[in-house]
């Protein structure tokens, strides 16, 4: 039994399931990619292969990319070659992955991924007294099989991103009319959407970022099933969902994402406060505002920060948990780090955000209430903060919000903006009568102790 397992999971000619593919072959003057629009690494890699005697294409979101006249982000490579046949033939490459064997093929500073044909599953009920390809819920646990092209095709997930563009040829190979997808504007899943949504519930998030990147309408059969689904969400494994969260809110798009998955259901799970968040007058104004600069930000290629993000989204849970332990006759600074730990402890196990950010948030959180105290020092001490660009800006969205005083917004501009003695001016006066505090003289260090500066990070940018 084992060894029939094992030939049938790493065999290349697995037999196909029934066919829902019929190839089409699109030539250049249709379709317009040209081959020298291809990323260099992957063309060269491509080319090699085909010259050994291999089929290789280049798939996926690149050739859905160049079509819709957007820059691909990454160029992956499908071909007929085993892992170990890639690996043979590219001296600076890597064999990895456990669901699914892939090979890093390197060009200098470049990698580009090269995956074989995938086909389709094992036989369920044959198989499972080996170990079982799906959990309770539809799942896949197992997917380690390889096929040939049309089978690679129909095991995607959306049919815009089932083409493959021969560089040789300059040709699309298209098998399930992604191609007149791409023209009319429609995102439609591959398959049964419930079976497909089962197998990987991610798909439903996917679906949403994709049309709402590419400015796509989900197919109705596509769309139908998804707030049925949406519970699935909660069986994927949290660094699973960071890691498609992320991807949505740096899509360049995420206020429309955010605003798709309340409007189908798939905001449970993913970011169980964003209920609490966009139902708070106050709060869907923050976060509407913040995404909305976010996008902008990203279109104009400037860098964002995901801890910036993640302060953003679970802030006003931050302040209710805040504002109840003041109530509750807590002294506010402890309150607001109490409030912090709780929260952030929440999401390690609900959203997994990496505890490397954890840094950035707390700190962009503990300083709000710095920027109020504008007297003595405090200001000037603030500014030298290594957080502080991140935390300026955290509070300019809340005075923007109307969380926080327009005033206040304002007179930090001011602040930045002039120069020391200009600075001075703008502090308090000191009370009438009220003598000023006198520093206690400090010994001067000696020689070969002395105090050095604190040292400083470039500040968090947005």
């Amino acid at each position: 039994m084992i060894r029939k397992f094992l030939r049938k999971v790493f065999s290349r000619n697995s037999p196909a399931s029934e066919s829902i593919a019929t190839l089409s072959v699109i030539p250049n003057k249709r379709h317009g990619i040209r081959r020298n629009q291809i990323n260099p690494c992957a063309l060269k890699i491509a080319t090699s292969l085909q010259q050994a005697g291999f089929s290789a294409y280049i798939v996926g979101g690149a050739v859905r990319d160049l079509l819709l006249g957007l820059t691909p982000k990454d160029f992956d490579v499908a071909t007929n070659a085993t892992p170990e046949e890639i690996h043979k033939l590219f001296r600076r490459s890597r064999i990895i992955g456990r669901r699914f064997r892939l090979v890093h093929v390197m060009c200098g500073a470049e990698t580009v991924e090269v995956s074989t044909f995938r086909g389709p599953s094992p036989d369920h009920e044959e198989d499972s007294a080996v170990t079982p390809l799906t959990d309770a819920h539809g799942r896949l646990l197992h997917d380690n099989v390889f096929g040939s092209q049309e089978e690679d095709a129909v095991r995607r997930d959306f049919t815009v991103n089932a083409l493959f563009y021969d560089p040789v040829k300059e040709e699309i190979l298209d098998y399930l009319n992604g191609f007149d997808d791409i023209k009319t504007k429609k995102l439609r899943i591959i398959g049964d959407p419930v079976q497909r949504y089962r197998e990987d519930p991610v798909r439903m998030l996917r679906a949403v970022r994709l049309a709402s990147k590419l400015g796509m309408q989900i197919d109705a059969q596509t769309a139908q099933p998804i707030g049925d689904l949406a519970p699935l969400l909660q069986n994927v494994p949290p660094s699973r969902l960071f890691d498609e969260m992320l991807k949505l809110l740096l899509s360049g798009h995420s206020l429309s994402c955010v605003v798709e998955l309340r409007a189908r259901g798939l905001h449970h799970g993913l970011l169980p406060m964003l209920d609490v968040i966009l139902e708070q007058p106050l709060g869907e104004r923050f976060i509407t505002i913040a995404l909305k600069n976010t996008d902008e930000r990203i279109k104009q290629n400037k860098p964002v920060s995901p801890g910036f993000l993640f302060a953003i989204l679970l802030w006003h849970e931050v302040l209710s948990n805040w504002s109840a332990l003041q109530a509750s006759g807590e002294k506010p600074m402890p309150a607001l780090f109490k409030a912090m730990d709780q929260v952030l402890s929440l999401q390690h196990g609900k959203l997994a955000i990496p505890r490397r950010f954890d840094a950035v948030i707390q700190e962009i959180w503990a300083m709000q209430p710095r920027f109020e105290a504008r007297s003595g020092q405090k200001p000037f001490r603030l500014l030298s903060h290594p957080r502080f660009r991140a935390a300026y800006d955290f509070m300019q969205l809340r005075c923007e919000s109307g969380e926080l005083s327009a005033e206040l917004g304002e007179w930090w501009k001011a602040f930045l903006s002039a120069d020391s003695e200009e600075r001075e001016k703008m502090l308090p006066k000191q009370t009438a009568g009220k003598k000023p505090r006198r520093r206690r003289s400090r010994k001067k260090p000696s020689s070969g102790s002395a105090v050095q500066p604190e040292k400083s990070n470039n500040p968090e940018s947005l």
